[in-house]
Parts: C-alpha cells; sequence; structure tokens
C-alpha cells in the first residue's frame, strides 16, 4: 500500500467516525465504531468497516443505516477531505472476534461511577 493510500485510508477513518457520531441522526446506526478503512490504489472505493456491540438484527440494522447515509457520509468526506474524486464508501460489518473480545474486556473493567443509589 502505498503511503498516499495509507494516509488517505486514515483521513476516511477519522472523517467518517465523527461522521457517524456527530452527524448521522438514523435510528438504525447507533453505537457503532468504525474499525478501519481500506481504499482501492486508485483511491475510487473504500470499504469501512464498523463493529456493534448487541445481537445480529441489531447489527444488520446498523448496516442499513450506514448504507442509507453513504450518500451524505461520501459528499462530506469529498467536501473534507478536498479529494479530486470522493471514493464509493462501502460500509462492511467486521466481524473480527478479536476486537470483539477486545471491546468486551474494555467495557468489563470500565470504571462507573456510583450514584449513590441502591
Amino acid at each position: 500500500m502505498s503511503r498516499r493510500v495509507a494516509r488517505v485510508a486514515e483521513a476516511l477513518q477519522e472523517t467518517v467516525a465523527g461522521l457517524v457520531q456527530r452527524e448521522i441522526k438514523d435510528p438504525r446506526v447507533g453505537m457503532v465504531t468504525i474499525t478501519r478503512v481500506s481504499v482501492s490504489p486508485d483511491l475510487r472505493n473504500a470499504r469501512v468497516y464498523f463493529s456493534r456491540l448487541g445481537s445480529k438484527d441489531e447489527r444488520e440494522r446498523s448496516l442499513e443505516g450506514l448504507r442509507s447515509a453513504s450518500g451524505f457520509i461520501r459528499s462530506q468526506v469529498a467536501r473534507r477531505l478536498q479529494l479530486r474524486v470522493a471514493p464509493e464508501i462501502r460500509f462492511e460489518l467486521d466481524d473480527n472476534p478479536e476486537y470483539a473480545a477486545r471491546m468486551a474486556d474494555l467495557l468489563g473493567h470500565a470504571d462507573v461511577p456510583e450514584t449513590g443509589e441502591n
């Protein structure tokens, strides 16, 4: 992978993650994490992998919501990254078991403040 492709993939991941977190209002999307982005050498296609804790049905709904928002996301990516050609964005569920196990472990060890309620 060339340095340019790697830089574009990294910038895409940051931009898409920010868009999903702050600007996508589709309730189907829910709490997703953009895990990685793979960009073709000609920068015309990008696969955006995401993860979501929950049932298979919830993950499928998230995928539908992200695919529905892909046109908006593509236009925002083109504008924010000032690319000559905005890549066609395809969302895919990242079923990497190592990532899921790591997230579950992190959530299990998260410090939850006490509310004082019993």
